[in-house]
């Protein structure tokens, strides 16, 4: 199927480790399994799922030392060849332990190598040159220390005049640094966060996928971004635009784990979109693909045959309209 050109940047990799322990508490020595190893970041998995759901796109990632190379490695393995940026420090880890008496799991993500002005402005001007008219660029994942909050609407700026569109799904600083940014010359055609982070964006608890299509709405309104959706967990994602605000539900399904779920959902809404189709239609696809994640273990995405078939039963509603 043809497609628009995809870039996926994740300037804080991370080579991913899952294992599992039996009582996870303070103190004893915890025997855990071998571990799983995985590529990780946003736009790393974002492309590992793109590839997966039958689409292509080129990973643009910042490596350095022997954890990039391993990264690299493993990336190559599975037949992605990265577009590679050099990392001003060693790629960083990050390790998921599941407690297999009680399921829970717990995360541990290390912060990356410090970057400057000069790592910073290497990599706007790389994402610059290879993007070009049409073409989607997605910047996914936390950033690296250092690298400025700025660093979502300076990359939409610097886009804007070759015609490539961007969809951001960060978080933390930079995530707020977009949703209340003023008058910006250039914002994402399309912006990606969940309910937590928009009840912290919003200094309060918001009710449900209404509370959720109305914030989203009031950001959309104030030209924050030309789209935005939230997740909103087992409720499923709300999306607003200028015209509407949609409820997409989440299907029912069993939850092994939640790594990857937001990748899956960014992976198929921008394939969606770089195949022509429309902004509830890549809602749809995100969240089909964001359900068939949660049912997979560890660190693993969705997979295209889940997605497919739980496309049907992820449901589009209409929650408001605009005049």
């Amino acid at each position: 199927m043809e497609q628009s050109d995809i870039f996926t940047v994740t300037l804080n990799p991370a080579l991913d480790l899952a294992t599992s322990a039996t009582d996870i508490r303070p103190g004893p020595k915890l025997r855990c399994t071998a571990p799983k190893t995985d590529p990780g970041g946003g736009g790393i998995n974002v492309s590992r799922a793109i590839r997966t759901l039958g689409g292509q796109s080129l990973p643009v990632v910042a490596l350095g030392g022997a954890i990039g190379a391993q990264l690299r490695g493993l990336l190559e393995g599975e037949g992605i060849a990265p577009h590679v940026l050099e990392a001003p420090g060693e790629t960083r880890q990050s390790l998921a332990v599941t407690d297999r008496r009680t399921g829970l799991q717990f995360r541990f993500v290390m912060p990356g190598p410090d970057w400057d002005a000069a790592a910073t402005a290497a990599a706007m001007a790389a994402c610059a040159a290879m993007a070009g008219q049409g073409a989607w660029i997605v910047l996914s994942g936390s950033q690296p220390p250092g690298v400025p909050d700025s660093f979502p609407l300076d990359l939409a700026a610097a886009l804007a005049p070759g015609g490539a569109r961007l969809a951001v799904d960060t978080s933390g600083p930079a995530l707020r640094h977009v949703a209340m940014a003023e008058g910006a010359p250039a914002v994402p055609a399309l912006l990606r966060f969940d309910n937590l982070e928009a009840c912290e964006l919003a200094g309060e608890k918001l009710p449900g996928v209404q509370g959720a299509g109305k914030f989203a709405a009031s950001l959309v309104a104030r030209g924050v971004a030309e789209a935005v959706i939230i997740a909103c967990g087992a409720d499923g994602s709300v999306l607003a635009t200028r015209e509407a605000v949609t409820h997409c539900r989440a299907a029912r399904v069993p939850v092994v784990s939640k790594i990857g779920a937001g990748d899956s959902f960014v992976a198929a809404a921008v394939l969606s979109l770089a195949r022509g189709e429309g902004l509830v239609e890549a809602l749809h696809h995100g969240t089909a693909a964001a359900c068939a994640a949660v049912m997979t273990p560890a660190t693993r995405l969705c997979t295209a045959e889940d997605t497919a078939r739980l496309l049907p039963e992820c449901q589009i509603r209409p929650l408001m309209q605009h005049r």
